[in-house]
């Protein structure tokens, strides 16, 4: 990837005894990144070069994943995860921020919304996995399963050479799908496995209605992850506007990043720097 070390930082927060690690650049109003299942924080840096002249940006690597601790909780929902942002957000002592999810990173934001809609100044919700809590109970056990006997069976690395493709338009970039399967040779078969229970048995509608702030709806045109004409439902359904990006898949901030960035900053137009803040 083109960005050193010094601009995106790697650091990490030990919060009521567990580790949360997240990446920060940049400085200005704060966008805070929550990346899918198959993801981590490391995978929102070609994004982050586009915004850090505008904002400040932080992505976590969600619990269990990268070098964050997994949860207490072996089956949590998707409010477990918003409460341990909450508390990266308040070591951090972040002033109300665009927030934006990817993918299962959308039900975390959503959840996040729903519970601290003080913090939150716009939702983005991008290519948005809804969750299967009302599938069948063996629709429940497929989801739950199978990535995860994937992921064991193959272990990481090969995992993702096989998979990271799936999530990107046809012919990616290279640098696209480098940062895709980067992201998925760091997953760990525990945070994994607690992400996998989160998708089967949560749905995003536990929360969305409970959020009244504005938002924003994106996703890839080609995204046969989580289709158009599913996002453009959930956009619909809530009333939301929804940009859908020409030539992008599932990982619509990695296919199309100028495009995607073009919507964070519209999200964050007036939104204001707390002083003091970088």
């Amino acid at each position: 990837m083109s960005a050193t070390p010094a601009i995106w930082r790697e650091r990490f927060q030990i919060i009521a005894g567990r580790k949360i690690a997240y990446r920060e650049c940049g400085s200005g109003p704060t966008v805070v990144l929550l990346h899918g299942i198959g993801s981590g924080a490391g995978s929102w840096e070609l994004l982050s070069t586009l915004l850090m002249q505008r904002l400040r940006v932080i992505a976590w690597d969600a619990p269990g994943y990268g070098d964050s601790d997994a949860l207490a909780e072996p089956n949590p929902r998707a409010s477990d995860y918003a409460y341990a942002l909450h508390g990266l957000v308040a070591t951090l002592a972040l002033p109300p921020f665009v927030l934006v999810g990817h993918s299962l990173g959308a039900m975390m934001a959503a959840a996040y919304a729903a519970a601290y809609p003080q913090q939150v100044h716009s939702l983005l919700l991008a290519d948005p996995a809804q969750g299967y809590a009302r599938a069948t109970a063996a629709a429940r056990a497929r989801v739950r399963s199978e990535r995860l006997q994937m992921l064991n069976t193959l272990g990481s690395e090969t995992y993702a050479l096989q998979r990271a493709a799936a999530l990107l338009r046809p012919y990616p970039s290279e640098e696209a799908l480098l940062a895709a399967q980067a992201a998925m040779r760091r997953l760990r078969p525990d945070g994994f496995e607690q992400a996998c229970a989160m998708l089967a048995n949560d749905d995003i509608w536990r929360y969305l209605p409970k959020w009244s702030g504005t938002t924003r709806v994106i996703g890839g045109d080609l995204d046969t992850i989580t289709p158009p004409a599913d996002v453009s439902a959930l956009a619909l359904r809530i009333k939301a506007p929804l940009r859908l990006l020409p030539g992008a898949g599932h990982a619509s901030y990695l296919d199309a990043p100028a495009s995607f960035a073009r919507t964070v900053l519209e999200a964050a137009r007036h939104l204001q720097p707390a002083k003091g803040t970088p």
